[in-house]
């Protein structure tokens, strides 16, 4: 029986996808946003991120470009089989001392002066040392004497010696043939470039980024064909990349750099919030949980019978009809009674202020913290967003001042520059002086107690009891204000602790928590632990303990958890 055409061909051209070269469109695409966020996270705006650093930082599985793997094989073996022929044809013994004979024949040559130059040229003849003969050429009275300019030569054969001993001890040869000082130079040379080439070849295998080879050399080695195939499967990868990149939000600008999009943003904020709530779901705890307390504002899909007192927006409509039409078994016309109401369950979802206070002061550099903290920010704006809409959130940059900073904005933030490396700084601004500018106060100090004064306005405005800072800091406070007056002071003093005290109780008496989330640091000592300890008591707040990398992880829990015990 004949089978009838089947036009499979026609499918695979019209979604313009290669099934035998490249991945499937069905195929989980390659994630290019946490890498360009990672970037930005750590270069801010300072630095654009350029399609090589995008190829080099997102992971693509090479199995899933077939042609790609058997390519490289080939190249592989090809250079492996050029670098045997080499080790398998020359011997070393005899060029090795060649080049030690040429550099002693020049050294002979040399008319030594009298005296202690003298002496000391011997010395670093002997010593067969660059450094010492670099040494002796700076004492020369003049460049262009004839000691100056035989060092110089004699610089160059030792040079030579150091290339074909290095030669000897990094490869293993076998052959018999002999080799002139500038072959074996050159010998040397190509092997470094083919080791290269075979390393940045596996690379490729490994990670199917075919931009880290250096298809300029390759080109020395490999025939036109394997070249031309190669190039080939680039373009298509660059292709790849370049679709996948425009899909999840990120898009080129005109100097061929990658911009971030709103798209990408959220796209980053859902994987740190799915990384996050990955292990609660392997605990079995939920995010929405808490008794049903009356009529509240979360209508949910459970529904119980209409009581005298529910309102009826919760009604579930089509359920309470099909109660009617069953009670009157088809009757016409249908008559709605009570018995036939059915109300959506609602629950209670009180609204939740926060701010968060972020330090940037200078020591927020070292270890990169300050990445920890903007991820952090950043998936909690994800969570409240998505989850919690009705919650209000404010972010604080801290630093010698505390500033107000818009979700887009938080990416761009970076540690402040220390500009003052003095032991001991005590200075005072009174910034009420027209002539005063922020821009000449030293910006690397911690200012906690304005960052405190700045969350308590803003949360002042906000009709909820529910209210909490959220203070992520590295230790000690260092700057403080007295009214107009900025103080600035290191080491620690203890005015600038009381008046950051001080906040906080003024922060505990309008019903705002302070959570403090201490993350380690170099010069973190046993004073900055008490001092977050003191801070919390006065503010009725908590104090956290957590690693840098885990800090996301700790704030958007405990945020969870205190939404679960306000509503609960």
């Amino acid at each position: 029986m004949k089978q009838p055409y089947r036009p499979g061909g026609v499918i695979h051209t019209y979604q313009k996808y290669d099934p035998q070269r490249f991945p499937s469109p069905t195929q989980e695409p390659p994630d290019l946003v946490s890498p360009a966020m990672e970037h930005m996270l750590m270069y801010g705006e300072m630095r654009e991120l350029t399609p090589e650093e995008l190829a080099r930082a997102i992971k693509l599985d090479p199995s899933q470009i077939a042609g790609l793997g058997p390519n490289l094989d080939a190249l592989i073996k090809m250079l492996q089989e050029r670098k045997r022929k080499i080790l398998e044809t020359y011997e070393t013994d005899s060029v090795q001392k060649k080049a030690r004979k040429n550099y002693y024949k020049t050294a002979k040559q040399i008319d030594y002066p009298k005296g202690k130059l003298g002496d000391a040229a011997r010395a670093a003849v002997d010593q067969e040392q660059i450094y010492s003969l670099e040494r002796l050429w700076y004492l020369a009275d003049d460049a262009r004497s004839p000691l100056a300019g035989e060092l110089v030569h004699l610089i160059e054969r030792l040079g030579e010696k150091y290339e074909v001993d290095e030669l000897a001890a990094k490869w293993d040869f076998t052959g018999r043939t002999s080799m002139t000082v500038p072959e074996a130079i050159a010998i040397k040379e190509e092997l470094e470039r083919i080791d290269e080439l075979l390393k940045q070849l596996e690379e490729a295998k490994e990670t199917a980024q075919i931009g880290v080879i250096d298809m300029s050399e390759l080109e020395q080695f490999a025939e036109p064909g394997q070249m031309e195939q190669l190039m080939e499967l680039q373009r298509q990868l660059e292709e790849y990349v370049k679709n996948m990149a425009e899909q999840q939000g990120l898009t080129g600008n005109n100097q061929g750099a990658f911009q971030i999009t709103p798209q990408a943003f959220r796209i980053f904020q859902g994987k740190l919030l799915e990384k996050i709530f990955s292990n609660l779901e392997a605990s079995r705890t939920g995010r929405h949980q808490g008794p049903i307390l009356g009529e509240g504002a979360v209508e949910l899909q459970q529904t119980k019978p209409y009581e005298f007192g529910d309102s009826i927006t919760q009604m579930d409509i089509p359920q309470s009809m099909i109660n009617a039409i069953l009670r009157q078994e088809g009757q016409l016309p249908l008559r709605l009674k009570p018995e036939d109401i059915e109300i959506h369950k609602t629950r209670n979802s009180p609204k939740c202020a926060t701010t968060v206070i972020m330090d940037m002061s200078g020591s927020m550099r070292y270890e990169g913290q300050y990445v920890n903290v903007k991820r952090m920010a950043l998936a909690l704006q994800g969570l409240i967003r998505s989850e919690y809409p009705g919650d209000y959130l404010q972010m604080l940059e801290m630093y010698s001042f505390a500033k107000p900073v818009k979700p887009g904005d938080v990416i761009g933030l970076l540690p402040k520059p220390v500009t003052l490396h003095d032991p001991v700084v005590r200075l005072r601004a009174d910034m009420s002086d027209p002539n005063a500018s922020e821009y000449r106060i030293p910006p690397h100090f911690t200012n906690i107690q304005h960052a405190l004064q700045q969350s308590r306005l803003f949360l002042a405005n906000q009709d909820t009891p529910n209210r909490q800072i959220i203070l992520i800091t590295d230790g000690l406070p260092t700057a403080h204000f007295e009214g107009s007056q900025l103080f600035l002071l290191y080491p620690p003093d203890p005015s600038t602790e009381a008046a950051t005290l001080r906040e906080g109780a003024l922060c505990a008496r309008e019903g705002i928590t302070v959570n403090i989330f201490l993350i380690p640091s170099w010069s973190q000592t046993e004073e900055d632990v008490k001092f977050a300890y003191r801070l919390a008591q006065t503010s009725k707040g908590r104090v956290f303990f957590t690693a840098g990398r885990d800090l996301d992880r700790y704030v958007i829990w405990d945020y969870v958890n205190h939404k679960r015990e306000i509503i609960g």
